[in-house]
């Protein structure tokens, strides 16, 4: 009962603080918001970024591994692209012996791209776009990279391997070059070639990355490989695991299957990568983490200025209310009373502050999501964050206040108005 009457007397005395001495109490608090605000909506902005960015690594596949000629890497550090200039591109023969020699891959997939000048035969809408990516996949591409089609179907096995002049547009093809009509069994023109249009891929929009699908063109690789120099383009092959099968596992039998394709001496170094999405969320990890460290620079100046704030308003009361203290003390109360009734005063004062930044973080989600096409969300752990923040700029900078109210002598306090 003693703690809860503390707890309301408390409150109540942050509020008779507030209602008397507005201007000076919301001029202190102002450090305690600006703090709150900095630091919460830096981390409300970067978390909803790093999910963002995350199911797009994760929509690759966990269990996906790309053997290129080029290793990938985040971060800062020195890349010595010297090693890894004369190292050959895969090639497809090479994916057809991976496929053949493992145990631990369930598909396979090559691919490459270029981009080319694409052409409406028919004329319906735009006669033509530029600059649109053309990718040339093998057949399982669908079962490494799945995507859904919202016309038409995928390529057969026959049409693959044959290199049938078929292509599986994108949602942004379609309604440029077809003016939102069926593009189903059109013509379009790329390479100089006249190619059927058998599917249209369902539209997505831009990922967090500024890529998208929408704009993309699939062909058969070997359609492709009669109108283009796969030598002087970048190849990738894509291998999916098996289930319960680890990246470490695949990535061992693949660096050894490809060693003895290639004939490598064992004290030769690989002359081939293979990556994986792990080291792309390893480099934004890193990057949040620096990010994150900054938004508590900016926000900790702020909780400073906010905290002697806290810590003059809470002087400025023991000043105020010296009297009352001694009254308090020579009916019985406890020195360890008197130093909660301050502390919880000071807590109950931060925690406004605390509380209105969040709001106003709050209400720019709100305003961020509607207006953009990312959605900002303030999740509960960064609520409790501002919170438990609030509540210990309130402890620390209430307690030596607090601590020197409740050292004062009765006597002295009530004769200190006389």
């Amino acid at each position: 009962m003693i703690i809860f009457k503390l707890i309301v007397e408390s409150f109540l005395f942050a509020i008779n603080a507030l209602v008397i001495n507005k201007v000076r109490t919301f001029l202190s608090l102002l450090g305690i918001t600006i703090g709150i605000f900095s630091i919460i909506a830096v981390f409300t902005v970067f978390d909803s970024l790093e999910n963002e960015i995350k199911s797009e690594i994760n929509s690759l596949g966990n269990n996906v591994l790309f053997i290129q000629k080029w290793p990938w890497m985040m971060g800062g550090g020195d890349y010595p692209w010297w090693k890894y200039y004369q190292r050959p591109q895969p090639k497809m023969s090479e994916m057809t012996e991976l496929g053949r020699r493992s145990n631990t891959i369930e598909a396979l997939a090559f691919m490459f791209d270029v981009d080319r000048t694409v052409s409406n035969i028919k004329k319906k809408g735009i006669n033509s776009m530029d600059n649109v990516p053309i990718i040339a996949v093998s057949h399982d591409y669908n079962q490494v990279m799945p995507f859904d089609l919202q016309a038409g179907r995928y390529f057969t096995e026959i049409e693959s391997h044959t290199g049938k002049n078929i292509a599986i547009i994108g949602a942004e093809i379609a309604e440029n070059l077809f003016m939102g009509q069926n593009a189903v069994g059109e013509k379009i023109k790329i390479f100089g070639r006249k190619l059927y249009v058998i599917g249209v891929i369902k539209k997505e929009g831009e990922d967090v990355f500024g890529n998208s699908n929408d704009n993309w063109i699939l062909i058969p690789a070997n359609f492709a490989r009669n109108v283009i120099d796969v030598n002087s383009v970048g190849t990738t092959i894509i291998a999916k695991g098996k289930p319960n099968i680890s990246n470490d596992q695949m990535k061992d039998e693949l660096t050894g299957i490809m060693r003895s394709i290639r004939k490598l001496p064992p004290k030769a170094d690989d002359n081939f990568a293979i990556n994986e999405t792990d080291i792309i969320s390893k480099g934004f990890d890193e990057l949040f983490a620096i990010i994150a460290m900054v938004g508590w620079i900016i926000g900790g100046f702020s909780l400073l200025v906010g905290g002697f704030g806290i810590a003059n308003i809470m002087f400025v009361s023991v000043k105020e209310r010296t009297t009352q203290i001694g009254i308090q003390k020579s009916l019985g109360a406890k020195n360890y009373f008197i130093l909660l009734q301050f502390l919880f005063e000071a807590v109950f004062l931060s925690l406004m502050g605390g509380i209105v930044g969040l709001i106003i973080v709050y209400i720019l989600t709100f305003i961020v999501s509607s207006m953009f096409n990312f959605e900002l969300i303030l999740t509960f752990g960064n609520v409790m964050l501002g919170l438990v923040v609030s509540i210990l700029i309130g402890l620390i900078s209430g307690f030596i206040p607090a601590w020197s109210a409740s050292r004062l002598n009765p006597v002295d306090a009530i004769r200190s108005n006389f």
